[in-house]
């Protein structure tokens, strides 16, 4: 014979099983079940930097006569034409030798606007237009095909590759200076076509105008405003004549009280660069000369007879990118 509590006892038992062998069935289906993975899964970043990678450069290729060899340039800044890359989606744009993906800023030499692309194919194939946009990048720099642009490589910040990533514009970078517009739409001239370099004496302390580029080089990439360390220097004695229209009148009855303008001694110091690659640039774009000096190399430009002329030519310079650029004096 059982006793009642021995019998309360043992339901109380199987009471207790059912209610726990339902309590872990729940932490199965809630925690531990498939939906909990959905939910983790969505969690994770769709859109994150490691859609940026890899980084694929290529194999040389050529488009009718014109040989292409992609290669991973950090600092990449050219003047050409755009075309349009018709049927792709997004700010995005075709390049010939640029990694894929990578992102450049693109200026219309018509507007001095200046958007924020990702590049994602390699082209384009059917010519040799430096860059080829897609329709939505054409709209937001409110360009065409034919217009003159600047590309220069940039490493934006993650959130605007995330907008362009997904499909999205980023913020308009800020206007080009018309002033530098002005220099870069004369990289575009052929060498033949390129007019001749400004003389001192039709320079005006009221009258400024763009620099002028001298012969040089074909099309490549306008010198960068200079980064490098630009020293205080004392003028050295000039290794060149003074041009024609800067050379200085016979001395008169009342010798002048300045003796550096008696000599055309003004010069302006543009910059100084480690290679001579990047000074030649810089003194074809800013009609002016490059010196040697020790291991780096000063890229100037004068004489000039007055001081006037002197601050004239500062003022393109400066125009150009080369804040740093001052007036030396010397006998």
């Amino acid at each position: 014979m059982r006793l009642p509590v021995e019998i309360s006892a043992r339901r109380l038992r199987g009471v207790t099983t059912l209610l726990l062998a339902g309590w872990l069935a729940a932490c199965g289906t809630l925690g531990g079940g498939s939906h909990n993975v959905a939910v983790s899964s969505a969690g994770l970043p769709a859109n994150g930097p490691q859609a940026d990678y890899p980084v694929l450069v290529g194999e040389p290729y050529q488009i009718g006569s014109t040989s292409y060899r992609p290669n991973d340039t950090l600092n990449y800044d050219e003047v050409g034409y755009l075309t349009e890359d018709p049927g792709v989606v997004g700010i995005t744009g075709s390049h010939h030798t640029l990694p894929v993906p990578s992102y450049a800023e693109v200026t219309s030499l018509t507007t001095g606007r200046t958007i924020l692309v990702r590049l994602e194919r390699r082209g384009p194939m059917a010519s040799n237009h430096l860059l080829a946009l897609s329709p939505a990048a054409l709209a937001q720099l409110d360009a065409t095909s034919e217009t003159p642009v600047r590309v220069r490589r940039v490493n934006p910040a993650e959130e605007q590759r995330m907008m362009l990533r997904g499909g999205n514009s980023a913020p308009l970078r800020m206007d080009t200076p018309m002033a530098l517009v002005s220099v870069l739409r004369r990289r575009l001239a052929a060498p033949a076509e390129v007019a001749a370099p400004i003389q001192a004496a039709e320079i005006t302390s009221t009258s400024v105008s763009a620099p002028v580029v001298q012969p040089g080089p074909s099309v490549e990439a306008v010198a960068a405003a200079p980064t490098e360390a630009n020293p205080p220097l004392t003028l050295p004695p000039l290794d060149n004549p003074v041009p024609p229209a800067a050379a200085v009148t016979p001395a008169t009855a009342n010798p002048p009280a300045n003796a550096a303008a008696a000599t055309g001694a003004f010069m302006v110091q543009a910059a100084t660069f480690s290679t001579q690659d990047r000074a030649n640039r810089a003194a074809s774009a800013l009609g002016g000369a490059v010196t040697p000096s020790g291991n780096f190399f000063r890229v100037r430009t004068g004489p000039f007879p007055t001081r006037a002329a002197a601050e004239a030519s500062l003022a393109n310079v400066r125009a150009a990118g080369y804040s740093d650029a001052r007036i030396l004096t010397g006998g």
